[in-house]
């Protein structure tokens, strides 16, 4: 019987060995650099190692315009504020008289022009504006969010600041 066990034994650490060289033959290229999903992980962890690098590439050119868009969104938004103060201060200007329209030019030069014409009669002056109240326009303080910087001409400030220097 201890026979019979001994082979039974032996038959067993063969067949152990036999699989075990087996399965050493499979994860060898299982494992195979070249053409194995060894070679298959390799190449996936370098693709990853390619997006990690562009992906800290993009996010440092994505900050970099952020930044840009930042400070050109204030510039922006600070001359809009500066054109809506403008705009405002056009409504307060005066229109400018009318001019007759241009006669046609005569086709001999200026200074061979005979001396009859030399005395031309002065054009009409412009005719006297009504006086009456002020237009109201709203002041630089009614206005929404447009405070009134200090380098625009006094020209282009509020009614208030254009009737007081017309009234002196």
């Amino acid at each position: 019987m201890e026979l019979i066990a001994d082979i039974l034994l032996i038959a067993g650490a063969l067949g152990a060995a036999l699989y075990c060289i087996v399965l050493s033959r499979r994860l060898r290229r299982f494992n195979d650099l070249e053409k194995g999903v060894g070679g298959a992980i390799a190449v996936l962890s370098a693709q990853v190692d390619d997006m990690t690098k562009t992906l800290k590439k993009a996010q440092g050119a994505a900050i970099g315009s952020t930044s840009s868009l930042k400070d050109l969104t204030i510039r922006a938004e600070s001359v809009s504020k500066r054109l809506e103060v403008l705009v405002a201060a056009m409504h307060d200007l005066p229109d400018p008289p009318r001019q007759p329209p241009a006669a046609t030019p005569s086709a001999e030069p200026e200074h061979e022009q005979p001396a009859t014409q030399a005395h031309a009669p002065a054009p009409a002056p412009p005719a006297p504006v009504e006086p009456g109240p002020p237009k109201t326009q709203p002041t630089q303080s009614e206005l929404p969010n447009s405070p009134e910087p200090d380098n625009v001409p006094s020209v282009f400030r509020s009614q208030r600041s254009w009737s007081q220097e017309a009234a002196e």
